[in-house]
C-alpha cells in the first residue's frame, strides 16, 4: 500500500518507463544480489552444508529463481508490482474514483469474498472468473485510501474488530472445524479480516504528520526517521539477527520458545529491530556497502 501510494501518483505519469526502472534497479536490484549471496552463505552455515562446487552452483541457481531465504518472497512480489506500475499509472491517471473503486471491488470479491463462500459452501468457483488477484489490490488501495477520509474512532473500531474476529475465527477453525483442514485460513494476507486490519492501520498511520513526533522527542524522531530510511535493508537483514539470537550463537538464547509470547514477541521484535538497525547504520558508513545493501 505504501509503495502504491508513492508510485501511482498521477503526477508521476510523465516519468518514462526507462527512468522508472533505472531508479528501481538502483533501489532494490543491487540489494537483491548482495543479500542473496549473504543468505546463500548463511543457509550453508546453519545447515552445515559442504561448500562443494555443485552445492554452490545449485544454491546460486535456486537463489536466483526462488530466493535465497523464505522472506525473499516480498522482493519478487515488489518486482512484479514494479513491472505493472507503468500500466497502472496510465489506468489511474484518469483520476476517476469510480474506476479505482471498480478495480478494488473486483479484486476484493475475487481474493476474499469468494474463498469465504467456498469455505462455507464447499463448492469452488472456477478460478478463471476473477483475473485480478494477488496483492495488486493492496497496491491500488495505497493510492485510493489517500483520497478518502474516515474518523479515527471508526478506524480504531474496525481495526480492533478485525483483530478480535481473527482470534475467534482461528480458534474456531482450530478446535471446532479441524476436519476442514484450514486452521490458518483467516491468517492469510488476502482474507477479509486481514485486509480490513491492513487498510484501517494504514489509514491511521497516514494521519500522523510528517514531522511526528515533533521537537518534544528529538531522539525518538531521529529513530523513526532512521528506521523509515532503512526499511529495505532492515527487512532483508533481520532474519540473520533473529536466528542468531534464537540459536544462541552469541552465548545466550532469545527465543519465543523460552518465553511467554505476550512478553516474548515485543522483546524479540524490539531487540531484533534495534540490533539490525544499528548494524545497518554501521554498514552504511562503508562507502561500497552503502550503495548495495539497500
Amino acid at each position: 500500500m505504501l509503495s502504491g501510494a508513492l508510485l501511482l501518483q498521477p503526477s508521476k505519469l510523465n516519468e518514462s518507463i526507462r527512468t522508472f526502472f533505472k531508479k528501481r534497479i538502483k533501489r532494490i536490484g543491487f540489494a537483491f544480489i548482495f543479500w542473496s549471496f549473504i543468505y546463500l552463505a548463511w543457509a550453508f552455515f546453519i545447515s552445515n552444508t559442504p561448500l562443494t562446487n555443485d552445492n554452490i552452483l545449485q544454491g546460486a541457481l535456486f537463489s536466483f529463481f526462488s530466493g535465497s531465504y523464505y522472506h525473499f518472497w516480498f522482493i519478487y512480489l515488489i518486482i512484479g508490482l514494479y513491472l505493472l506500475t507503468p500500466i497502472l499509472r496510465a489506468i489511474v491517471s484518469c483520476d476517476s474514483q469510480k474506476i479505482l473503486k471498480y478495480l478494488i471491488t473486483l479484486w476484493f470479491i475475487g481474493v476474499s469474498v469468494v474463498p469465504v463462500l467456498q469455505l462455507i459452501s464447499g463448492y469452488a468457483l472456477n478460478d478463471t472468473l476473477f483475473v485480478i488477484g494477488g496483492t495488486i489490490g493492496y497496491f491500488i488501495l495505497g493510492l485510493y485510501l489517500q483520497r478518502i477520509k474516515v474518523r479515527s474512532s471508526i478506524l480504531f473500531g474496525l481495526f480492533f474488530a478485525s483483530v478480535i474476529f481473527t482470534i475467534i475465527s482461528t480458534w474456531l477453525m482450530r478446535f471446532h472445524f479441524y476436519s476442514i483442514g484450514q486452521d490458518y485460513f483467516f491468517f492469510d494476507y488476502l482474507s477479509v479480516n486481514v485486509i480490513l486490519a491492513s487498510v484501517t492501520m494504514f489509514m491511521l498511520l497516514s494521519k500522523f504528520p510528517a514531522d511526528w513526533p515533533k521537537n518534544k522527542h528529538p531522539f525518538f524522531q531521529r529513530l523513526v526517521h532512521a528506521i523509515s530510511k532503512n526499511t529495505l535493508p532492515i527487512y532483508l537483514f533481520h532474519l540473520i539477527i533473529m536466528e542468531t539470537l534464537q540459536r544462541g550463537y552469541l552465548g545466550f538464547k532469545l527465543s519465543l520458545t523460552t518465553m511467554n509470547p505476550i512478553i516474548g514477541v515485543p522483546i524479540v521484535t524490539a531487540v531484533t529491530l534495534l540490533v539490525t538497525l544499528g548494524l545497518i547504520l554501521l554498514m552504511k558508513k562503508v562507502p561500497g556497502l552503502r550503495i548495495i545493501i539497500g
